[in-house]
């Protein structure tokens, strides 16, 4: 790798050409405000325009997942716990039934993990299930609607197909019990199998706190043109290497381990995140899924995401203007990405950079503990206030049916 010099000589040059200094480039942190209906969306305040029921379900099917395994609370799976602390004691949580608006199942659906930390994907439909038959059984208003009028937070790799390799989750399905409910999930990729319509799609977990210990002065040089840190081939989970990321991080390996203005590794060094805090741009390549937890970390650290992964949808992409705060790379183009990186001009880098240091852009990617106006919580909530009023066809006629309890795979079917 070349030093910090050579990298901020080759940045002067790229500036040169639009007559923006090198220190301009390093150091363009200024804040801008998001722009029209987007910037008005990512201010809503959804307090007073909709009220949640929360169930109280058995502990087997939350704490006691948690008490077993505390690995769940720093998991990028975790909002599912934290979404439901939140609304224990937000003001919009109802205790009346018959006033709620929403109704939610806590189920930590992916809190049952494997000693390398991927979610048991046979658990969490059995889990699902079983939880919505208690909800049907003890509760009348599941029947009314069949799940119309509730929501469950089902951050796994691709949603409700519960399913963390993405041929295996196209083949199952989203769960069947689930198909009239509304979705909250991270992952998001248009005319996809696990993709519901009408799905509020999140940012995945990243822990707050931990992220916020590592913040380094802002107007620290930014001498590391492109950074990434990961796995570029899952040997274990894909041997013979044609499923995982869509062969686009093997890709990204292959043509840029020796240039110079890409700092790309497999390790995980202490000071990754004070090292993306350094960077001008973060790659976000897909993996498993379309998603991961730089998107988040990106955002937070002033990092321009380079977004590989074809057709994604992208966490509050109402609210959260990507196509201006990111850069689109085709996953047939990575090869190209040293040609489409120096491109760009640096009015328009400083700009991204700009967007990307307003602080509600940041505060809607976190789940913080307590949390705070305007953050993930809140944007959550916001979307769903925008689906209310529900149309009255969601209400079932008596002894009408549309869901079919036996479909998907025999063993879903298994109690759990």
């Amino acid at each position: 790798m070349w030093g910090d010099m050579r990298v901020l000589a080759i940045l002067l040059i790229i500036a040169s050409f639009v007559g923006i200094s090198a220190k301009e480039l390093e150091q363009g942190q200024k804040t801008e405000r998001i722009a029209g209906s987007a910037g008005d969306v990512l201010e809503d305040d959804p307090v007073g325009r909709l009220k949640v029921y929360v169930y109280e379900l058995p502990s087997k099917y939350n704490k006691k997942i948690l008490q077993k395994d505390s690995r769940c609370l720093t998991h990028m799976f975790a909002a599912e716990i934290f979404m439901h602390r939140f609304l224990l004691s937000s003001p919009v949580r109802t205790l009346n039934p018959n006033e709620a608006d929403w109704f939610y199942t806590p189920v930590y659906a992916t809190c049952e993990l494997t000693p390398n930390g991927l979610p048991l994907p046979f658990k969490s439909p059995r889990m699902m299930r079983s939880a919505i038959q208690l909800i049907s059984s003890n509760w009348p208003y599941w029947n009314r609607t069949e799940g119309a009028d509730h929501f469950f937070v089902v951050p796994h790799d691709f949603g409700a197909c519960f399913h963390y390799q993405e041929e295996k989750a196209v083949k199952r399905g989203i769960l069947p019990l689930l198909k009239r409910a509304t979705l909250v999930q991270t992952f998001g990729q248009r005319n996809h199998v696990c993709l519901k319509e009408g799905s509020i799609t999140i940012p995945p977990y990243a822990p707050p706190q931990k992220m916020q210990a590592h913040l380094i002065p802002p107007d620290t040089p930014r001498s590391i043109f492109v950074y990434f840190r990961g796995l570029f081939y899952d040997v274990g989970n894909d041997p013979e290497g044609g499923y995982y990321a869509r062969g686009a991080r093997a890709s990204v390996w292959e043509n840029f381990k020796n240039n110079p203005l890409f700092d790309i590794s497999t390790d995980h060094p202490t000071t990754y995140y004070e090292d993306m805090q350094r960077a001008v741009f973060c790659l976000c390549p897909l993996g498993w899924a379309p998603w991961s937890p730089r998107l988040v970390e990106g955002v937070i650290f002033g990092c321009i995401p380079v977004i590989i992964a074809d057709d994604i949808v992208l966490p509050f992409a109402d609210a959260i203007p990507w196509e201006e705060i990111g850069v689109f790379v085709a996953e047939k183009d990575v090869f190209k990405l040293d040609t489409i990186l120096t491109s760009i001009s640096p009015e328009v880098i400083l700009r991204k950079q700009r967007l990307l240091a307003n602080p509600s852009m940041k505060q809607a990617m976190l789940f913080p503990q307590p949390a705070q106006p305007g953050d993930a919580f809140h944007q959550i909530l916001n979307g769903l206030a925008r689906k209310l009023p529900h149309d009255e066809s969601i209400y079932l006629k008596p002894d009408e049916k549309i869901l079919n309890w036996t479909a998907g795979p025999a063993s879903d079917r298994k109690p759990w």
